[in-house]
């Protein structure tokens, strides 16, 4: 947990590369397979957090999309996407230092308003969600992904 709080400082404060958000992917073995800090501002890019940073890495150490027996250790609370990718890629725990609420208070961070669109319906959100546009053609190449003999692997 520490060196996650590390790479949050890395994040916020030294590099100010994003918010203080840092994580790290453990492996079953306790070997560390994938450190991750957010880099929004740096890379520009809304997805850089801590936590799939150091997801990221990881699936490339072991060369899989998923980490079965591996720990997320994340500075604090994920996010709803961060958490989400936890579950993508089979992690079995994920464990935060600071709680969503020290984000909010500390640095302004809130993601609420995310977990109220969840729970909205879906036309009263405030980003169209357009569904069955070319559905038959969409269908059909999920069809062609199902007959792949190695597409349960995934």
């Amino acid at each position: 947990m520490r060196r996650a709080i590390a790479n949050a400082r890395r994040a916020g404060v030294i590099d100010k590369s994003g918010g203080a958000f840092g994580a790290v992917v453990v492996g079953p073995d306790g070997t560390v397979l994938g450190d991750g800090w957010n880099q929004v501002i740096a890379r520009n890019d809304p997805t850089w957090h801590g936590e799939m940073h150091a997801i990221r890495v990881a699936c490339g150490q072991v060369q899989s999309p998923k980490l079965p027996g591996c720990i997320l250790y994340s500075s604090a609370a994920p996010c709803p996407m961060c958490l989400a990718a936890s579950y993508w890629a089979h992690l079995d725990a994920v464990i935060s230092a600071s709680t969503v609420a020290d984000a909010k208070f500390h640095g302004n961070f809130d993601d609420s308003f995310i977990y109220a669109q969840f729970a909205a319906p879906r036309e009263s959100r405030p980003i169209a969600e357009i569904q069955e546009f070319l559905r038959p053609e969409a269908v059909a190449v999920w069809q062609e992904y199902a007959a792949r003999p190695d597409a349960a692997e995934y």
